[in-house]
């Protein structure tokens, strides 16, 4: 403990105390030395094929870490990388799960988006010391993020972590949906009709967009779930959302279409970008949601959409990820696409340059496991390695129907306007259905597989007893086996039941004085209206 604590205060003064793994080596220790080309265990000078990709992180001896609020986004990453922890905020798992740490101690503070709970932790006395306990040296090993910042890469570089993303600052420019629409239109990638604007009125919201009609869709440049974006029909509409709308320096604007929300994962490396499966989005369900347009789930099966507009999905994610190596950005990404259902046109929604919630799915279905989950293409781009994939052999492979199984999600949040303490919580793990819609607890998993027909579901508890149900909170997800919607894309009797069982499942305690209400949602996480998954 002590010796962790000098290494740790040397580095947060700036000071050296051993060599850097990046360091020049000299002749005569070179033969001794790990190769350049090596991390981890693996010792091959390159990797050309899925099965080096494999060997390679299954020996992995370098310590990987995936920071966050919870270990959601990367469900099961652990079984095939070799030294892999998550470090999470809440624990999803009673302490049953050994490759998950959470910090015993915990103070009050007031978290106002997931970089803060990320920089929380990473300068957390615990974790520091748990990070430090594995680390070899001054390489303490990689940090993988769903969110991070400028001091998120700081505090990293003071412990000795590689964060395993492209700079934050490169980052945050890419998560603005204006931009997204500009990279899009350099890559001949085609977005919703839209015009991009400053508006200070309703008067000019409608002299800019006159030749989108009359019901249109207004974004602002940066946001989620859909909390910032504003459906507007009429002058009533817009003075519901105007302060916010007229604060922007500029909004998109988009013509209202008739269309299915859809998501695709990529991972842009140096040997070209790779493409997972199109999935439907879940999107503004009132009983998983209460935020118009906020995602709430997705679905994963080969019949989704027609062959012609998969193939059209995937051809346009592979432009986009070639436009943002250009771009300079590398590694994991995700695309919402919105699906006309009038005319069948395929139109760019939003990019996401990091993990998702989709991610959960995208790394359990079959193409994953039959060669490697997407999120090891972004692993071996931010290593050491040297590497030389057929990335058109693998896209060809996983565009195949066969290749994606069924699988479905769903998000639940507390969707009243109340406000109270739970009391009781549904377990994670796995939970069976019974003829009659009934829900009960089977079974401790911390992986989705384990559900292994669509009357079982794998579900992660997000909030717990002792936690504040508030509006918005979230509360678990479920992953099961099948769909969950019917084909016109409306929650089916199952995801019904699911959802009524599993809300069945919390019992809270009212809270009568509206301050201690308002402190018990300013001190909550994700009070601060933020999404955390």
């Amino acid at each position: 403990m002590l010796e962790s604590l000098k290494r740790t205060l040397c580095r947060l003064l700036g000071r050296r105390g051993s060599v850097s793994r990046h360091a020049p080596r000299s002749a005569a220790g070179a033969a001794d030395a790990p190769s350049s080309d090596t991390v981890g265990a693996t010792t091959m000078n390159k990797i050309t094929s899925i099965a080096d990709v494999r060997r390679h992180f299954l020996n992995n001896k370098e310590p990987v870490y995936f920071i966050s609020a919870t270990n959601f986004n990367l469900l099961g990453i652990g079984d095939w990388v070799g030294n892999f922890r998550h470090i999470n905020y809440i624990d999803c798992f009673e302490g049953q799960q050994r490759n998950v740490f959470v910090p015993k101690e915990k103070f009050p503070r007031d978290f106002e988006s997931i970089e803060d709970i990320n920089n929380y932790l990473l300068e957390h006395k615990e974790v520091i010391d748990f990070i430090q306990s594995r680390a070899d040296g001054e390489d303490a090993g990689v940090a993988a993020f769903l969110m991070f910042d400028e001091h998120t890469e700081e505090v990293c570089k003071q412990l000795g972590l590689r964060v395993a993303f492209p700079p934050a600052a490169l980052r945050q420019r890419m998560d603005n949906k204006i931009e997204t629409v500009r990279i899009g239109n350099k890559a001949g990638v085609p977005s919703v009709p839209n015009v991009l604007a400053r508006v200070g009125s309703y008067q000019e919201l409608c002299e800019v967009s006159k030749d989108l009609g009359n019901d249109l869709v207004v974004q602002t440049a940066f946001g989620d779930s859909g909390h910032t974006t504003f459906f507007i029909a009429g002058e009533d509409d817009y003075y519901k959302h105007a302060e916010e709308i007229e604060a922007e320096s500029e909004v998109k604007i988009m013509k209202r279409i008739n269309c299915r929300g859809s998501a695709i994962e990529a991972c842009a490396t140096r040997c070209g970008t790779v493409v997972g499966p199109l999935m439907t989005e879940l999107v503004g369900f009132k009983t998983l949601t209460p935020y118009k347009g906020g995602w709430c789930g997705n679905e994963m099966f080969a019949g989704a959409f027609t062959q012609e507009i998969r193939d059209k999905a995937r051809e346009y994610t592979f432009k986009f990820g070639e436009a943002l190596r250009e771009e300079g950005y590398r590694g994991y990404f995700e695309l919402d696409f919105l699906i006309d259902m009038d005319n069948g046109e395929v139109y760019l929604g939003e990019l996401n340059p990091r993990v998702t919630g989709a991610s959960s799915l995208t790394n359990v279905a079959a193409f994953a496991h039959s060669d490697i989950p997407l999120f090891l293409f972004h692993l071996l781009e931010f290593s050491d390695v040297d590497f030389d994939l057929d990335i058109n052999e693998i896209n060809e492979r996983w565009a195949h129907p066969e290749s994606v199984d069924s699988w479905s999600q769903l998000v639940i949040k507390h969707t009243d306007e109340s406000v109270d303490l739970l009391t009781a919580a549904p377990r994670t793990g796995v939970w069976k259905m019974g003829a009659d819609g009934s829900i009960a607890y089977d079974h401790y998993s911390y992986h989705p597989h384990a559900a292994e027909s669509e009357q079982e579901g794998f579900f992660l508890r997000i909030s717990g007893a002792g936690d504040f149900r508030y509006e918005g909170a979230d509360l678990g997800i479920l992953i099961t086996r099948g769909r969950l919607m019917d084909d016109d894309f409306q929650l089916n009797e199952r995801a019904k039941a699911w959802i009524d069982g599993i809300r069945g499942q919390y019992a809270g305690q009212s809270l009568q004085d509206p301050v201690v209400e308002e402190v018990a949602v300013s001190h909550a996480v994700g009070g601060g209206n933020f999404k955390i998954l």
